[in-house]
């Protein structure tokens, strides 16, 4: 039985901890966040009925757990990640697993070196339906991908963290992972990115657009937390295109169509609870298997990809900010 431990007390390790109990051979054993009280009110209130410690000090967590999940913060996420390797476990990460691409290869690189699984949580990536969209493109049935576009959005409240704070919040980095998902495992997102934005107040993006133009396709990421728009996905390709409507990222309900529209296909695909089950399912896997590596042959480079979309784009966004600022003082 592998004992996971949380670190992070945040909405989606409530999520995650029923998830976890859909999933054999794992056993959540601890919870820990650096502030006091905070992880024994997220045990009381979330593992009720369950053996779990929640805890301030991180000796009594470590000596309780196998594997960690670290679902604190994203700015965190590279230092307990190295903490947790440290400490010889095996370490689930949420996404953004990292902000710059030089501290994912990194982590990469001494999860290798300790002979430890490192993995990045994109639960949408192992859900069957995301699973069944990538098995029908590799089947040729649409052809050559030629366009894809992604959109999720969600209208977040004002006072919570992703429209509050100042220099990691915002809609790119909370909902850039699941957009750019299907970029890259299609395409490989080989192309020079271009952002746009529209800003709150505050310089916090309440609606991103990314442009990517590769070698022989076109690319459109949206993700908004203060502006709603369709959140569907779709796959252009020379014999025909694959749509998958809103919410795409719960990929459950896929149309097939062609120029001829009496030979359109559906699919029909499971996504149970709330998803998580199926990333955490992998990630046993890989411990179980004794798989120090990651979930699948990408997933690596996906993860370092994704880190340095993050940087540019919060680079982007940092100089954004300062025009603005200058304009404004004049």
């Amino acid at each position: 039985m592998i004992r996971l431990g949380i670190i992070g007390t945040g909405r989606i390790a409530r999520r995650f901890v029923p998830e976890a109990l859909c999933v054999e051979g794992l056993t959540v054993t601890a919870v820990y966040n650096p502030h006091k009280g905070s992880a024994e009110r997220f045990v009381q209130a979330v593992c009720r009925e369950m053996e779990v410690l929640g805890t301030d000090d991180p000796d009594a967590f470590w000596d309780l757990v196998d594997a960690v999940y670290i679902a604190s913060p994203h700015e965190t996420h590279a230092d307990y990640i190295q903490k947790s390797l440290d400490r010889n476990k095996h370490v689930l990460c949420e996404k953004p697993l990292a902000l710059k691409r030089a501290d994912a290869e990194a982590c990469f690189f001494y999860a290798k070196e300790k002979g430890f699984v490192l993995m990045e949580g994109i639960k949408t990536a192992y859900c069957p339906g995301y699973r069944k969209v990538l098995e029908l493109v590799g089947s040729g049935m649409i052809g050559e991908i030629r366009y894809i576009d992604s959109c999720f959005t969600k209208l977040e409240k004002a006072e919570n963290r992703e429209l509050t704070d100042i220099k990691y919040g915002g809609s790119f980095t909370e909902l850039g992972s699941y957009v750019m998902l299907p970029i890259f495992d299609l395409v490989d997102g080989s192309g020079d990115p271009a952002f746009s934005s529209v800003y709150d107040g505050k310089g916090i993006d309440l609606f991103t657009r990314v442009s990517i133009g590769g070698a022989g396709y076109i690319a459109s990421a949206e993700c908004g937390l203060g502006v709603k728009s369709e959140g569907r996905l779709l796959i252009g390709g020379t014999k025909g295109f694959i749509k998958v409507g809103a919410p795409w990222w719960k990929t459950s309900r896929i149309e097939v169509h062609f120029e001829d529209e009496s030979k359109t296909l559906h699919f029909d695909e499971p996504f149970e609870g709330d998803g998580l089950r199926y990333e955490i399912a992998a990630f046993t896997d890989l411990i179980r298997y004794g798989k120090s590596d990651v979930a699948d042959s990408r997933s690596k480079e996906r993860s370092i990809w994704m880190a340095a979309l993050m940087e540019q784009f919060l680079t982007g966004r940092e100089a954004d900010r300062q025009q603005t600022s200058v304009r404004g003082g004049r």
